[in-house]
Parts: C-alpha cells; structure tokens; sequence
C-alpha cells in the first residue's frame, strides 16, 4: 500500500496487492466509505491469482481531505493518475460504478479489459423530465441535511437500515458491518461526503455508457433500498455496447458484503470469460 500524489497535491492512498505480473483488478468504493469495504472481495480475487488494488477516493479514509475536486471528473483523472495499468478489470459498487463508467469512457486503449458496475448509480439517480423514474431532489437534500446535523449518527443509521436490509424482517443482522461501515465513513472528510451526494445522484452517465467498448457486467439486488435497479441497471443495459445483465432478487445494495459467496464466484466467470 501507499500514495500517489496527483496534480492539484491531493494523496491517494491506495493498497496493492499481488504479484506486479498479474492480471489487475481495481476496485472502486462506495460512498462514504473507503478501499476497505472491498476487503473480502480482495481476498478472494487476490487467492484465484490476480494482482487487486483498491483506493480511497479524495476526502475519503486515508486519502487527503482536500478542499476542492469533489465530483466526478476528477474522481475519474485521481484513477487515471494513480496508477499505470493496463488491461485492467474495473470493479465499482453504487458511487464507486459511477465512477468506473466515467474512467472507462475516458481511458485510453489497451488500460481497461473489462468492468463491473454492482448497485450502481448511472444513468443518472436525479429525477427529471429526462428521468420520470428517478428520485427527487428531496431525498437527496435530506441527506445533506442528516450529514450536516449528525453525521456520526446519520452514519449508524443508514448501514443499520436501508443499506444492507437490516430493516427488512427477515434480516439476517450483521454488528460487523455495521460498525464497519461506521467507522469507514467517520475516517473521511464531512465537506467531500456532503459535495459527493451531488456527484452521485447529478451526474449523467448517459455519454459515458454508450462510449464503452469492453465488456461490463451490471448487477444488482431488485430490494435495492438505495438505487432502485429499475431506474439504474435496467436503464444502462440498454446503453451499453456490451453489456451483460443479472439481477439478484431480494438482494441490497450493499449486496457484495451480505453474499459474497454468490457474488464473487459470479464476477470470476465473468471476468474469465
């Protein structure tokens, strides 16, 4: 693990592990959390042969808070900084899928093999003319207000309700992730995770998915509380050139710490494909 410096000084902490050989595997988070919540998936990746690196977005765990670039395109230029890859595999979840879809539209030729876009929020989460199905600007204020109130306990409630499912009846509740998911989201900056809601839920990732030539795997979990999948992944299917669709049912957003072991198998085939 390290730093990378990018241009305008911000840090980039980011781990690495893996023979320097091997096939990467880059994983991008969600908000507000950090490269940490990919670790069981790193693990896994990391014992089937392949080299897995996962960054801290800027402003989140252990990357600079820095005061400006809090939006995707220089979320997208921070990856195409850090690190010299090339025939990569791009792994994003929720925000973290945004910010795959944008790296790879850009990327030059030869960097990128394949992606995987899990609980994702292109095409856009923003309700508009252009997107009747999508989520009012309320609900978004009211996550601006809820951090800017008491983020310390804005973040106990979202991993302890919504995000994983725990608030369904059935619920299988883990104390682990919760308290995981609070601790990964306290390590970051206030101002980056407030800015980042506009990143997420504004950005139109409409161009970006129709400039995509590699292969992408979209998946997600149809008791998505937080992205709901029929207006995030049955829209970018349509958009993708080559796009391979699976839904999970009864699945959450936080889908790839609650079954792993029925996710990552499924992203190996994919990525051996």
């Amino acid at each position: 693990m390290g730093t990378v410096k990018v241009k305008d000084g911000t840090e980039i902490f980011y781990k690495d592990w893996g023979p320097k050989d091997a096939q990467p595997i880059v994983f991008h988070h969600g908000w507000p959390l950090s490269g940490d919540d990919w670790d069981n998936q790193m693990l896994f990746f990391l014992g089937e042969g392949f080299r897995v690196i996962a960054h801290d977005r800027r402003g989140h765990g252990r990357s600079s808070q820095s005061r400006t670039g809090h939006e995707m395109d220089t979320y997208a230029a921070d990856v195409a900084e850090a690190l010299d890859l090339k025939k990569a595999v791009h792994i994003g979840h929720s925000t973290g899928g945004g910010e795959v879809v944008h790296y790879v539209a850009r990327a030059k030729p030869g960097r990128v093999a394949k992606a995987v876009i899990a609980g994702a929020v292109p095409p856009v989460m923003l309700k508009s003319d252009k997107n009747p199905g999508g989520l009012p600007i309320d609900v978004f204020d009211g996550l601006r207000k809820a951090l800017a109130a008491n983020r310390a306990q804005f973040y106990i409630d979202v991993p302890t309700g919504p995000f994983y499912g725990f608030n369904r009846p059935d619920a299988k509740i883990s104390q682990g992730l919760i308290d995981n998911w609070w601790r990964q989201g306290m390590m970051g900056a206030a101002n980056a995770h407030y800015e980042c809601i506009k990143a997420f839920s504004e950005t139109d990732f409409t161009e970006d998915l129709k400039k995509i030539d590699v292969p992408v795997y979209v998946i997600h979990g149809t008791d998505d509380q937080i992205v709901p999948y029929k207006d995030a992944a049955e829209l970018s299917i349509k958009l993708l050139k080559h796009g391979t669709l699976k839904l999970y049912d009864g699945y959450p957003h936080g889908m790839l710490s609650t079954h792993p072991e029925v996710l990552n198998p499924d992203i190996l085939a994919f990525i051996k494909a």
